[in-house]
């Protein structure tokens, strides 16, 4: 939870809230891949990159 207090402080202090939406849009990324990477449907996200 550190790195998270620590990512929101440097957000709120540089005033790079546009990084928000980035860094969400790589996360759900990151999480779907891991999912799926050993089921039936890998080849169609690998697909999609």
């Amino acid at each position: 939870m550190d790195f998270l207090k620590d990512l929101w402080g440097f957000l709120r202090v540089r005033k790079k809230f546009w990084m928000l939406p980035i860094i969400l849009f790589m996360l759900l990324f990151g999480v779907l891949i891991v999912m799926t990477g050993g089921s039936a449907i890998a080849p169609f996200i690998y697909a999609v990159f």
